[in-house]
């Protein structure tokens, strides 16, 4: 028998891994989403209740995340034409975008250095370490971005990934309703607020909240990763500056 037949069984075994996962990730988001659109609480956020359930999953089964991976990776590499698929209620929108050029300058500048702050700035008043401060500077941004801006300023990638993931599984989660109880009514500044603080989840969201929010969070998601991969070295200089006393 030669060596590719004999590797058949751990081939056709690891396909079969892969599909299985796929299956119980798709299942378990769509639970979510029923008991989303039953119940309609901000907590049961169809993306945060299905990251949940599936960690319960994997810690009652004690699957090692490597293998759910095997699965897991394919779904996300369809993150890719997802992202794609938002430049259609954009080019829709874009008119309205226009008007608002201005402010959606000043409030993605605004916004991303308020994350960059929110993150890194509250972690040095408790003490973190220099790795860590550095890994929460970029949180605000969606994870890959996070994770190669991280690494380029001496962060820790895989925490910088879990913080991103956990900002945006919140922001996803209540940012529609804390945006209303705080009295803002514009369509565009919630979109833009969601896209720039919850990244990808945010932008899933505010998809679910109108076009229009749609449109304006895929611009915020979009620009904040450039913008805040741009301000982050010069922010975290300035933090350790002030922090030493220089400033």
């Amino acid at each position: 028998m030669t060596p590719a037949l004999q590797q058949l069984p751990v081939m056709i075994a690891h396909v079969g891994t892969a599909i299985f996962w796929i299956a119980v990730t798709i299942v378990v988001y769509l639970v979510a989403r029923a008991l989303y659109a039953w119940r309609r609480r901000a907590w049961l956020n169809p993306a945060l209740v299905a990251i949940c359930a599936i960690i319960v999953v994997l810690l009652v089964t004690r699957t090692p995340y490597a293998e759910y991976d095997r699965g897991g990776h394919l779904i996300t590499l369809l993150l890719g034409p997802a992202v794609v698929a938002l430049g259609y209620p954009l080019a829709q929108q874009l008119p309205l975008l226009r008007r608002h050029a201005r402010g959606i300058v000043v409030a993605l500048l605004c916004g991303s250095v308020v994350g960059i702050l929110a993150g890194a700035g509250i972690a040095l008043l408790l003490g973190g370490s220099a790795p860590v401060v550095r890994s929460l500077a970029p949180r605000s941004v969606t994870t890959p971005i996070a994770m190669a801006i991280a690494a380029r300023i001496g962060g820790i990638p895989a925490l910088s990934a879990l913080v991103a993931i956990a900002s945006g599984a919140i922001g996803g989660a209540i940012g529609p309703e804390l945006l209303r109880a705080l009295g803002v009514r514009s369509r565009v500044a919630t979109g833009l607020a969601l896209g720039t603080a919850a990244h990808g989840l945010g932008t899933a969201r505010a998809v679910e909240e109108g076009e229009v929010e749609g449109a304006a969070s895929s611009v915020g998601m979009g620009l904040n990763g450039v913008v805040t991969a741009a301000l982050v070295p010069l922010v975290i200089a300035l933090l350790v500056a002030v922090a030493s006393g220089r400033v």
